[in-house]
């Protein structure tokens, strides 16, 4: 069943080793996250599935990582201390659920014990006071957007048929091109895509969401859209309130952060 699902950015600023001084620039998106982490623990979940832009990725098949143990750092940060292992479930996706999935979508099953930050630093911070949790990864592909929210569809089936707890973690920031100093330098199609999403989610306008222009979230440099999609695809058709609870860009980057409650 599902009993949490949330998507949230990915800055490596929010860890404290990390940002330190910077972490002041983000406080709407510090905010969010804690009251996300409040949510997540009275959720209770037994396994949360954790969507990632930057894990282990195919061009044309879905990933789902099924290693017995996960480790992971923020050594590329410059953090060298913060040294971290989550718990993976082997057993969740049986060989009928796989099955049923490869119907609609193109699956691979990985055993990959390295985690990747777009998986880290959301986990590390909404789990910081929950115990007895599995993890499981799952990564995109280059699919049309409609093929997302399909693969989502089908991890619903399994989800809501399973009576173990699930949280579901879409990761991704949004545009990367806000400013002239963001890392994919300035477009102004940037901040009309991270607006324009962010309204429709407001207004729980799901089929604006799903009709968004390709030209446009190209032009954005995302790598959360997808992720969204899938987690989208997961909720539709249950009933479910979205949630914006904070959105920033200091950096060039677009932070967003929303709750889609049960």
């Amino acid at each position: 069943m599902l009993v949490f699902s949330a998507f949230t950015p990915h800055p490596p600023i929010i860890i404290p080793t990390i940002g330190r001084e910077h972490l002041a620039k983000i406080p709407q998106t510090a905010a969010a996250m804690h009251k996300l982490e409040q949510e997540l623990y009275a959720a209770k979940p037994e396994v949360i599935i954790i969507i990632s832009p930057h894990g282990y990725l195919l061009p044309d098949a879905f990933t789902i990582n099924l290693a017995e143990e996960f480790k992971a750092d923020f050594e590329q940060f410059g953090d060298f201390t913060t040294k971290l292992s989550f718990k993976g479930n082997l057993h969740f996706f049986n060989s009928e659920d796989r099955e049923k999935i490869q119907k609609t979508s193109p699956l691979a099953i990985i055993t990959e014990s390295k985690l990747d930050h777009g998986a880290t630093i959301p986990l590390y911070q909404l789990t910081a006071h929950l115990k007895n949790f599995s993890v499981i990864p799952i990564g995109y592909n280059s699919s049309d957007y409609r093929h997302h929210l399909d693969f989502g569809i089908a991890l619903k089936e399994v989800i809501v048929n399973s009576p173990t707890r699930v949280a579901l973690i879409a990761s991704g920031d949004l545009s990367h091109c806000l400013t002239p100093e963001a890392p994919g330098g300035f477009n102004p199609q940037g901040k009309v895509f991270d607006d324009k999403l962010v309204e429709l989610l407001t207004t729980h306008d799901l089929n604006g969401l799903f009709a968004l222009d390709q030209t446009l979230i190209e032009a954005a440099q995302e790598c959360g859209f997808r992720s969204l999609m899938i987690l989208l695809g997961v909720i539709k058709n249950i009933n479910f309130q979205p949630e914006v609870l904070a959105y920033e860009n200091p950096f060039g980057v677009g932070y967003l952060t929303a709750q889609f409650k049960l």
